[in-house]
């Protein structure tokens, strides 16, 4: 939101913009994403705001959130998450055809060329064009988040993978591989090597082992290239068995479990490549840049239980105490570009297939524009709003819609590289239907003390617990199929010493810490948790 000079303003609620658009305090400066601009009023004091970023290969996740400091350091209220696409695969393909054409024209017309690439000089920090655009479209997002929202800094994902660490575990320090982070960076990047799925049966929500795919036991290494993830059956089934006998039955899983683990680490490695120009860019901005790594977000989630995904990855970035909000469907933004600055489309071979205008611009339409178009009659007639493809017959494309005349058009905002929309993937699981609860849900009950402790959490702690539970729930499913799955990381799961037949969970490690104390019982022939009391470290004095 911005006042009446265009200066940021602290975001509202959607049910807030329609009311001061209603009451024409207010006009839309921006549909996607959605920004209006205030017109009686001018930007006052606001809160502290900041903004995450969790940058990848293939997309980048912004979460712009609010701070609020407590007592047990700053929680973070989610209001804006953004998944953005980056489109380095398009570039790559492209140059690889451009240069496959131009090598075909300069052996077509038997000219020789002296090499010239041996005299070729490159600024220091060049990246590939490729790479580069990555860095691009972060540094664009950032500036018009910081120019809609008042943001006061910049959390940002520096190290992802330490590739170093990953082909060599034992190249650092004891102190530093059995801290708090040991092993995150490594299982991090497995889990999104392998699908965070069983490489064996493809099983998913799930506990998930690491598992060498040549025993140590037959002189297997601890590298990344030796390393899968499986589930606790097929972990102990295939034991210390070669992979190929154990997979004998199935040649063709063998042969794609052994094609992906020596796939190269090319997504890490771009990461890497793109990190410090992230940096710098962000830094030459004036935006203050707190830079964290892969394993502390990892940690994040795991001990505040929010479940994976680029935007929650941008919003457990930093140090925190608590994190809200990340339940919102984030918005969905894809890099399309501006076009091409090539007039002659060629074929497969490379030779002129087609020519196109010289202005892209066609009855002042460019592709990309958003437009609504209202046709009254014919067979397209109606109202259709999406992003146009303009022709110079001036029949035009909009969204699914084809043949629409350019006087039915109306443009509603103009092209700049990228298409947003609204209802991505929510950060929060949500089960369908009822059917689907069942089966992933066991059964429980509350005592009344439990009830009573519930009553006096506040309504972040409240949050944390919801969220901790649903991740219980699933992993006591797997328990009570067998007693001899493990439980998630991010709980601490286990019997009380002091109280048998009584078990302790570990809900939050953020101080306070969360404490819950649950039994297992029959109920109709299945078993149940019954929880008995939900607080901190004293209830274990009457568990």
């Amino acid at each position: 939101m911005l006042d009446r000079h265009g200066r940021p303003c602290m975001p509202c609620h959607p049910a807030r913009a329609r009311q001061l658009l209603r009451r024409h305090r207010a006009r839309v400066h921006r549909l996607a994403p959605f920004v209006i601009r205030l017109v009686d009023r001018e930007a006052t004091a606001t809160q502290r705001v900041g903004l995450g970023i969790d940058p990848g290969s293939k997309a980048t996740g912004l979460a712009l959130f609010r701070l609020e400091r407590t007592a047990s350091g700053d929680w973070r209220h989610v209001l804006v998450g953004l998944e953005l696409h980056h489109r380095s695969a398009l570039i790559h393909k492209r140059l690889g055809q451009r240069a496959a054409y131009r090598r075909r024209r300069r052996s077509a017309n038997l000219r020789y060329r002296a090499p010239r690439f041996d005299n070729r000089t490159r600024k220091p920090g060049w990246l590939a064009p490729s790479l580069f655009s990555r860095v691009q479209h972060i540094e664009t997002w950032t500036r018009r988040l910081a120019g809609w929202a008042p943001v006061g800094g910049v959390d940002l994902e520096l190290v992802r993978f330490d590739l170093q660490q990953m082909e060599t575990p034992e190249i650092t320090g004891v102190a530093y591989q059995h801290g708090t982070l040991f092993g995150f960076e490594l299982r991090e990047y497995l889990l999104q090597k392998w699908g965070r799925q069983c490489a064996y049966c493809d099983t998913e929500n799930v506990p998930l082992n690491l598992d060498h795919i040549v025993s140590r036991s037959r002189g297997g290494s601890d590298r990344v290239s030796n390393l899968t993830l499986a589930c606790v059956p097929c972990n102990q089934a295939k034991g210390s068995q070669a992979v190929e006998a154990f997979l004998a039955h199935d040649p063709r899983r063998l042969a794609r479990v052994l094609t992906q683990a020596k796939a190269p680490l090319r997504d890490a490695a771009a990461v890497n490549s793109t990190r410090w120009a992230v940096k710098r860019r962000l830094e030459a901005r004036g935006l203050p840049v707190a830079c964290w790594s892969g394993g502390r977000i990892k940690w994040n989630r795991s001990r505040l239980a929010v479940a994976k995904s680029h935007v929650a990855d941008a919003a457990a970035c930093g140090g925190l105490a608590g994190l809200e909000g990340w339940g919102l469907a984030p918005l969905v933004t894809i890099a399309t570009g501006r076009g091409t600055h090539q007039r002659t489309r060629p074929d497969a071979f490379g030779f002129p297939r087609l020519a196109l205008p010289r202005t892209k611009a066609v009855h002042g339409f460019i592709t990309g524009d958003l437009v609504c178009a209202t046709v009254p009659a014919g067979k397209q007639a109606g109202v259709h709003t999406g992003r146009v493809a303009v022709r110079s017959t001036g029949s035009f494309r909009v969204g699914t819609a084809d043949g629409i005349h350019w006087k039915h058009c109306r443009r509603l905002q103009r092209a700049d590289g990228y298409a947003t929309t609204h209802g991505g993937t929510p950060l929060l699981p949500v089960l369908k239907d009822r059917e689907e609860r069942r089966e992933d849900l066991v059964k429980f009950e509350r005592t009344d003390r439990f009830k009573a402790d519930w009553q006096r959490l506040v309504p972040g702690e409240q949050a944390r617990f919801r969220g901790a539970v649903r991740r219980f729930h699933a992993a006591a499913v797997a328990y009570r199929r067998d007693p001899r799955a493990g439980w998630p990381d991010s709980l601490r799961v286990r019997p009380m010493t002091s109280a048998p037949g009584v078990w302790e969970m570990t809900w939050s490690f953020a101080g306070p810490d969360g404490r819950a104390t649950f039994e297992w019982i029959d109920a109709g022939g299945e078993p149940a948790v019954r929880w008995r009391r939900l607080g901190g470290h004293t209830i274990f004095r009457d568990p």
